[in-house]
């Protein structure tokens, strides 16, 4: 028998029959769940211009497509899927109860350049502390190691205090961080460890809202700040930055607003962007879509939906014949870039 989208979501809907009064039946058929999606991601994305999409084009190509009478619901959903894959943005999706579209080449179309078991094996030697997403450890030449795996869930305030005390205990001038595959999560945890690197206040960006329908239609850019962590430990020496494409989003921002500090050089690859604040929606079928809506700009007003550089002079890959020996390059330079700085400042 072929499934429809009609009967996947009317089948859907049965085991709910016994417990609600009334279930909501929607219909519209695909061309309408079609045009529904299209109109949502036209007033609401944010990188059209940003990106050189002609998005009334994309639409009547991929709607040209939509055969209901031969297409299954997972026909359709890849149709729609595969029209959302234009944006080239790894914020888009679209979900539903078998299936969730992602637009993965961001990353994919790059070398990974980063290892866990190689670091976890070789350098943190399987003994190291761990809070949340969170782990560190003091390496050879007194060089504090730190890894930020996730933005998600957040990052405890006692470990921060912790791992930034026991550096500055074993007498380390600088530290290494590292977001390489951090894929993001909440902007209040890349605020949350962005402040304990400076004093006072700074500016770390700006973002704009959308006014109306418009593809141009967004307020003026209006900046916001952090503060420093007052009341906890904060670590006011060099830090190199360590980087991968694989670090997205809230992730993204974190190294965007932390390599405008003095004291802080990045690292690595660039970043795989992902500027977009998200908004969300649903079709009449259910289906939900989440799209970038608001871009953020750094402090100097550069928008980083394609990523962040590294520091002049700092671009490194993890080489994999080297790798298989025990050694991740990407670490040994960001290690031997904070042994220079801290050698500086001994002389100083």
């Amino acid at each position: 028998m072929k499934i429809t989208l009609r009967t996947l979501l009317l089948s859907a809907a049965f085991p709910l029959l016994a417990s609600c009064h009334h279930v909501e039946e929607w219909d519209g058929g695909m061309q309408g769940n079609f045009d529904a999606l299209w109109t949502i991601v036209d007033e609401h994305y944010c990188f059209f211009d940003e990106k050189g999409i002609d998005w009334q084009e994309t639409g009547k190509r991929y709607r040209a497509r939509i055969n209901p009478e031969e297409m299954k619901a997972t026909d359709f959903f890849n149709l729609c899927g595969q029209m959302l894959n234009e944006l080239c943005d790894g914020h888009v999706n679209l979900s539903s109860s078998f299936n969730t579209s992602y637009y993965r080449r961001w990353w994919s179309d790059y070398p990974q350049n980063f290892d866990e078991r190689l670091i976890q094996q070789y350098y943190l030697e399987f003994d190291y502390a761990q809070a949340g997403p969170l782990s560190y450890k003091v390496l050879h030449d007194s060089i504090g190691y730190m890894r930020v795996s996730t933005m998600s869930g957040g990052i405890p305030e006692g470990a921060l205090d912790v791992s930034l005390m026991s550096f500055a205990d074993a007498g380390c001038n600088s530290i290494v961080i590292d977001v390489r595959d951090n894929g993001g999560g909440m902007m209040t945890t890349a605020e949350r460890l962005v402040s304990r690197f400076f004093d006072g206040r700074i500016l770390a960006g700006y973002i704009s809202h959308k006014t109306g329908p418009g593809h141009n239609d967004f307020s003026e850019p209006y900046p916001f700040h952090y503060d420093t962590a007052s009341g906890h430990v904060r670590w006011l020496r060099p830090v190199v930055l360590l980087t991968n494409r694989s670090t997205f989003s809230a992730a993204n921002n974190f190294v965007s607003i932390m390599r405008l500090l003095p004291n802080v050089r990045i690292a690595g690859d660039t970043t795989g962007g992902g500027s977009g604040m998200p908004y969300s929606s649903e079709l009449p079928c259910g289906w939900a879509v989440r799209m970038s809506a608001c871009p953020v700009y750094d402090a100097e007003m550069r928008l980083t939906e394609h990523g962040v550089p590294p520091s002049d002079g700092c671009r490194i890959d993890l080489d994999p014949q080297l790798a298989l020996q025990g050694t991740d390059t990407m670490l040994e330079f960001a290690l031997d870039l904070a042994a220079d700085w801290r050698e500086w400042i001994e002389k100083k």
